[in-house]
C-alpha cells in the first residue's frame, strides 16, 4: 500500500500516545523540506506493520509501498502476483519479515534480478534461534510468478513462542516448545528498534544528503520503542502471575515484555496457526484454561484468523466472563502509526487484566 510521507511531527503523535515522556528520544529532531531535493527512495515492504516502520524512518524522503495491507490478506499463504513482481523490480530497498512468515518476498526479490538491499526483520532481530531462522526461511519461500520451484519439498520453520530480549527466559513460556521460533518479531519493540537502525543505515547509503535525517527519525522510532517496553514492564507489575491464552502467538513477544504468562498449549496455537484444527484433546486442554478456578484472565484472539476451534474457544471464555481482546498482525483499520498500534495492544491487555 502507498501511503503520504510520514513527517516527524506523526513520530512526536505517536510518542504522545504511550502517554510518556519523550527523553528517552532526546530533543534534536531534524525536520525535512516537504519537497526534497532528491528523488524520494522507493521502499517496499511485505507486510503494513513493517511499511509503518519504514515511514517513520524514511519520513518526507521515502515512498513506502506494502505488499499485505489489508486484514484480509495472510502472509503465510500469500501468493504473489505480477504486479507484486513490478513493485519489488522498481524498489531501491525491501523490508522482509523474515524466518519464513512472508517467504514470498524472498521470490520476488530473487525474481527481480537486482541487487536491491534487503533488511530481514528476523535477522536483525538477534533473538535466539533468529539465526537459524532466517537462513530457514530464505530457503522456505513461495516463488514468484513463473519462477520454478527450486527448493521442492522444503517447508517455512515452524511457529512458536520464544524469548524477546529484555523479558526473562521463562516469562510466558510456560509448556511451549523453545526449540522452534515465533516468527511474529514485530511485536518485540526491541527488534522494531534494531529494524529501524538497520532501515536508516542502509536509506543513508542510497541517499547520503539525508543520512542524519533517517538516523535522528531511526532513534526516535527506538526511544518510542524503549517506552513501549517499559510501559509492558508496568503492566505486567500492576498484574503479577497474570495468565492468558492466545488463539495464535502472535502477540507473544509483547506478553514475554509484560512478563505475562502465555498458558496456551502450544499444540492449540500452533496448529491454527499452521491451518488445521487441533486434536480433540489440546481443545479440551485449552478450554479447561476457561473452566478451571482460576480460569486464565483473558483471552487474545487473532482478528485476522477464525475457525470452529477458535469459536468455540471465544465461546467459552466469554460464558466464564473471561475477557476476550483482539490482535492482529497487520495494522488496523484507520491505524497508520506503529507506536500507537502496539499502545493500543498494551491499553487492552492491561484493561482486560484490570477487569
Amino acid at each position: 500500500m502507498s501511503r503520504s510521507p510520514l513527517r516527524p511531527t506523526a513520530l512526536v503523535a505517536g510518542l504522545a500516545a504511550l502517554g510518556l515522556g519523550l527523553t528517552a528520544c532526546g530533543s534534536g529532531q531534524i525536520d525535512a523540506p516537504t519537497s526534497p531535493d532528491t528523488p524520494q527512495v522507493r521502499i517496499v515492504t511485505s507486510t503494513d506493520a513493517w511499511g509503518a516502520v519504514a515511514e517513520a524512518v524514511g519520513g518526507n524522503y521515502a515512498q513506502v509501498e506494502s505488499i499485505i495491507n489489508s486484514a484480509n490478506q495472510d502472509p503465510h499463504g500469500y501468493e504473489a502476483t505480477p504486479r507484486d513482481a513490478a513493485t519489488v523490480g522498481g524498489a531501491q530497498l525491501v523490508v522482509t519479515n523474515g524466518g519464513g512468515y512472508d517467504a514470498f518476498m524472498t521470490g520476488l526479490v530473487d525474481a527481480s534480478g537486482t541487487a536491491v538491499p534487503v533488511v530481514d526483520a528476523v535477522a536483525a532481530s538477534g533473538l535466539e534461534g533468529s539465526a537459524e531462522a532466517a537462513e530457514g526461511g530464505e530457503h522456505a519461500h513461495e516463488h514468484a510468478p513463473g519462477e520454478e520451484h527450486a527448493h521442492e519439498g522444503e517447508s517455512p520453520e515452524e511457529h512458536a513462542a520464544h524469548a524477546d530480549e529484555g523479558a526473562g527466559q521463562e516469562a510466558g513460556h510456560e509448556g511451549h516448545d523453545h526449540g522452534a521460533f515465533n516468527e511474529h518479531v514485530w511485536y518485540s519493540p526491541a527488534t522494531v528498534a534494531k529494524v529501524a537502525q538497520q532501515i536508516a543505515d542502509r536509506l543513508a547509503e542510497i541517499d547520503p544528503s539525508a543520512a542524519e535525517y533517517f538516523r535522528s527519525n531511526a532513534q526516535t522510532v527506538s526511544g518510542g520503542a524503549a517506552q513501549l517496553t517499559s510501559k509492558a514492564t508496568e503492566v505486567g507489575k500492576a498484574h503479577p502471575g497474570a495468565r492468558v491464552a492466545v488463539t495464535e502467538p502472535v502477540p507473544d513477544y509483547l506478553l514475554q515484555a509484560a512478563g505475562v504468562q502465555d498458558a496456551t498449549p502450544p499444540e492449540f496455537s500452533g496448529a491454527v496457526e499452521e491451518g488445521t484444527d487441533p486434536p480433540a484433546a489440546v481443545v479440551a486442554t485449552m478450554l479447561d484454561l476457561f473452566r478451571t478456578q482460576p480460569p486464565v484472565d483473558a483471552l487474545i484472539v487473532n482478528s485476522q484468523t477464525q475457525s470452529a476451534s477458535t469459536d468455540q474457544v471465544r465461546a467459552a471464555a466469554e460464558q466464564a466472563g473471561v475477557p476476550v481482546i483482539e490482535m492482529s498482525e497487520t495494522l488496523p483499520d484507520g491505524t497508520e502509526d506503529y507506536l500507537q498500534w502496539m499502545n493500543a495492544n498494551l491499553d487492552q491487555l492491561a484493561g482486560a487484566l484490570g477487569r
